[in-house]
């Protein structure tokens, strides 16, 4: 089970790197009429490119959020903006251990198209991710770049 959260960590973080805004326009069809299915009447506020797959940012409400399709509008997972006091116990324990002094900046839940629940807890420039039961599993540090 653990080889699955890693391996689906590691394949985020690398989309995560790769990622590249684009026009609407650029998205295909499949892609935008997925989204309009799964999230009516909300507008996108930005498309990207990560690999061969797409990312929509939009805002639910006033909560930021994000979803990832496949180029055949295929739903992947959604990211969603949290506060640090939502996340699991455990994580907020792991920064007090591990990173002391430190204080979570952001925090988001991500679900996958499964409904497998993970967090990522953003302390300084590096992003933690974190299991549903709030287990450590990797880390990314924020490129210049991104």
């Amino acid at each position: 089970m653990k080889k699955i959260a890693a391996l689906l960590l590691g394949t985020a973080l690398t989309l995560t790197v790769q990622a590249q805004k684009m026009k609407e326009a650029d998205v295909p069809a499949a892609v935008k009429t997925a989204f309009s299915t799964k999230y009516p009447n909300t507008t996108v506020s930005e498309w990207e490119k990560e690999g061969a797959n797409y990312e929509a940012g939009f805002k639910v409400g006033k909560t930021e959020t994000s979803a990832v399709f496949d180029a055949s509008g295929m739903f992947l997972e959604s990211e969603t903006e949290i506060s640090p006091n939502e996340l699991p116990k455990a994580v907020s324990e792991y920064v007090t251990k591990n990173l002391p002094g430190k204080k979570i900046k952001e925090a988001s839940k991500l679900t996958t198209a499964a409904g497998k629940i993970s967090y990522k807890a953003e302390v300084g420039d590096t992003d933690y991710m974190f299991d549903e039961q709030g287990n450590f599993i990797g880390k990314e540090t924020e490129d210049d770049n991104d």
